[in-house]
């Protein structure tokens, strides 16, 4: 039911943690969102890694925000319904993003963010 999973970090500067990231450490841009303009999230590839940056505007509006878990599933519903009957805590129910997924999120057992998502919605 899942198939991939990435950590994506935090940050209030975006333009900084690239400089680290891209440039210093050599990570590749394997995409951004919005295409043009101040990207608000970026994938990155480093060797055989991926890693996800997104900026926040509010640091602090949720209790552990500097590292969220973002893994794949083949249908986002059936992923977030079997994790409930589990008794995971569902934080925000599967919605259409404006980028072309679906999206919930539920927190693992420490109280971090995990996004589970889906590919292609339509």
């Amino acid at each position: 039911m899942f198939t991939q999973l990435f950590p994506i970090l935090t940050t209030t500067d975006m333009t900084k943690a690239l400089w680290f990231y891209r440039d210093l450490i050599g990570g590749e841009v394997t995409y951004r969102f919005p295409d043009v303009g101040e990207p608000v999230y970026v994938s990155l590839r480093i060797g055989e890694s991926a890693l996800g940056i997104g900026r926040q505007d509010e640091p602090g509006t949720l209790v552990n925000d500097r590292i969220t878990l973002w893994v794949y599933a083949d249908d986002c519903d059936a992923a977030i319904a079997e994790l409930r009957d589990a008794g995971v805590p569902v934080l925000r129910e599967p919605a259409d993003q404006e980028w072309g997924e679906r999206m919930a999120m539920v927190e693992d057992p420490d109280g971090n963010r995990v996004l589970v998502a889906a590919k292609g919605i339509g």
